[in-house]
């Protein structure tokens, strides 16, 4: 090798290590603006939606276990203005803002959040509060020693390696509030997060436009993004998206802030956008794949559909689902593009959370009334064949993940008609028809595998059936 050529091998030498420097601090970069959005959207939302302690938050929320990487973003509350700003060492701020009725949004670009033209649709008058359950107001329960025997394990701390910090717990049987607890400094007025279990509510939305006529199962073309002559995507049916088996490209992957799903939610304005903006990876209704993006994607199908038919659609989920439940406390809360984020952020009560699962215990059917239409809580139990052992509805689970506990041996005792709504860090709602059961818990479980909830249903199931 001459002097040049051994030039030439330093220079490249010395290039690639300036190349593979400079990429690691942009993915350091990148990485920290997740962060700091993270926390201020969950601190943001906290704060002003749930109203709890700025000193709870900080230390519980964004600070315990795997999220002890955000304890040096410093966390700055701006109360009058409704906002909270987080960033490491300074750099790459990023801003959320509480809007009355709105919850907390991400300030994603140039611009503020777009707020949307109504911001606020009030239920109608609350139940009489001498109604049992749910449906009303009713007093907290006092269980019997069987359902204080159920709620003592569900606040336990098993293994200090996985700690749960169950934070409510709500039980209906029948109809009936049959036991109910929290954790200090949580109630049942206060909304906390659903993460995914929000979900399974946007198929009741979905529901109730698919019975008015609106939009049909077999529907394709579903946004003019898609509708290009020779795109693919125009032939993912509506059926295809409730049933996570669009074929759509996206990675559901939590441990790395730069794959797909937390990008979507923390790095970009407009969260359909950035889904439907994604390829083909499979021929629509051919592969099931979890993806937050799916839900995204429909609800701006729906409410493309609201607003063809001169509709409100952002007051819609309000007016048709919220207020005949009385679930007062829902909030939705949309990204800086002013659409609602239906994959992971809506705030509701315990309460309300239960009683949105007691409509699908009853079949659809509230005060009397098929509010749902006619067969879709079987179609939304109706196994997708494409799921691995059916495990998966159409918005809803109808098997217990493994990490739920799923293959023990408690998840056998477990009726079979049992289905579920599930979200990060470990929120359930379970719905079980055979048992008349509604089972609800909210918490903090940042171990995936902390909240056993195949244990918990089994508990229920058992002391269900020494109440009745």
């Amino acid at each position: 090798m001459n002097i040049l050529q051994a030039s030439l091998v330093l220079l490249a030498a010395a290039g690639g290590g300036i190349f593979a420097a400079f990429w690691g601090l942009r993915r350091l970069s990148r990485i920290a603006e997740v962060g700091a959005a993270y926390k201020a959207k969950v601190v943001c939302s906290a704060l002003f939606v749930s109203g709890r302690e700025l000193s709870a938050v900080l230390s519980e929320d964004v600070s315990v276990d795997d999220y002890r990487i955000l304890r040096p973003f410093r966390t700055v509350v701006d109360r009058e203005r409704g906002a909270v700003t987080c960033s490491f060492l300074g750099l790459k701020p990023r801003t959320a803002l509480f809007r009355p009725g709105l919850g907390a949004t991400l300030c994603l670009g140039e611009a503020p959040p777009q707020a949307p033209p109504r911001t606020r649709v009030e239920a109608p008058a609350p139940a009489d509060p001498s109604r049992p359950g749910p449906q009303g107001n009713a007093p907290t329960p006092e269980p019997g020693p069987r359902w204080d025997a159920v709620l003592e394990r569900a606040f336990s701390e098993p293994d200090a390696r996985k700690l749960r910090r169950t934070r409510a717990v709500v039980i209906v049987k029948d109809g009936r509030l049959h036991a109910e607890r929290y954790a200090p400094g949580f109630d049942s007025a206060m909304p906390l997060c659903g993460w995914s279990m929000t979900k399974s509510v946007l198929n009741a939305l979905m529901g109730l436009s698919v019975g008015a006529g609106r939009l049909s199962l077999d529907r394709t073309k579903l946004l003019p993004e898609w509708s290009s002559p020779g795109d693919p995507r125009g032939k993912i049916r509506l059926e295809d998206l409730l049933r996570m088996r669009s074929g759509l490209e996206f990675a559901e992957i939590y441990s790395d802030p730069l794959r797909d799903v937390t990008q979507m939610l923390f790095a970009r304005p407009s969260a359909w956008t950035f889904a439907a903006d994604k390829p083909l990876a499979h021929p629509p209704g051919t592969f099931w794949s979890y993806s937050s993006g799916t839900t995204n994607i429909l609800w701006r199908v729906l409410r493309r559909a609201l607003e063809d038919a001169g509709e409100d659609a952002l007051s819609f989920p309000q007016r048709a689902l919220f207020g005949p439940l009385g679930m007062r406390s829902a909030v939705l809360e949309p990204d800086a593009g002013g659409d609602f984020v239906f994959s992971s952020f809506l705030y509701a009560s315990a309460r309300d959370w239960a009683r949105f699962g007691l409509l699908y215990a009853q079949n659809g059917v509230w005060e009397g009334r098929l509010l749902l239409p006619e067969g879709w809580v079987k179609e939304s139990r109706t196994p997708t064949p494409q799921s691995p052992e059916g495990r998966y509805g159409a918005h809803w689970w109808l098997k217990i993940p493994k990490e739920f506990g799923g293959e023990s041996a408690a998840a056998r005792r477990v009726p079979g008609d049992a289905f579920f709504a599930l979200g990060h860090e470990g929120q359930t709602l379970a719905v079980i028809p055979s048992k008349g059961l509604v089972a609800l818990r909210l918490g903090l479980s940042v171990r995936i595998d902390a909240w056993d909830l195949a244990a918990f249903l089994a508990d229920c199931v058992e002391a269900a059936g020494e109440s009745s």
